[in-house]
């Protein structure tokens, strides 16, 4: 079983910036490929903001490309991501996710951490 704790969510202008952190309690975090889900208000189903592999490559939906950057330090068992010119559409709850890549495919998820975009 692994745990995800994430950190960094709140209230911010429009234009502003947040840096998420989601923190995994696994002694073997390179088995893991991470990701960033949010959720808007009123929506039924989670968005794929972004993606990296164990290996490092990094996808993004369209709707954040060059304002999101997704990272992660094997070290510190930790992903980020990195928000800047933030819009009211990006309001949501975020949630980090992680997908074992070797042996069986565990898929686990965070509680997920508020972003408020608004003046």
């Amino acid at each position: 079983q692994v745990q995800l704790v994430e950190f960094g969510g709140g209230l911010v202008q429009p234009g502003g910036t947040l840096r998420l952190s989601c923190a995994a309690s696994t002694t073997d975090f390179m088995l893991y490929n991470m990701a960033w889900y949010r959720q808007a208000p009123g929506k039924q189903q989670r968005e794929l903001v972004a993606t990296i592999t164990s290996g490092g490559s990094t996808n993004y939906a369209d709707s954040v490309k060059r304002r999101f950057t997704i990272s992660r330090d094997n070290a510190k068992k930790t992903v980020y991501l990195q928000m800047t010119s933030l819009e009211p559409e990006d309001t949501a709850v975020y949630y980090c996710n992680a997908v074992r890549i070797v042996g069986s495919r565990y898929i686990y998820w965070g509680q997920g951490t508020q972003v408020t975009v608004s003046s």
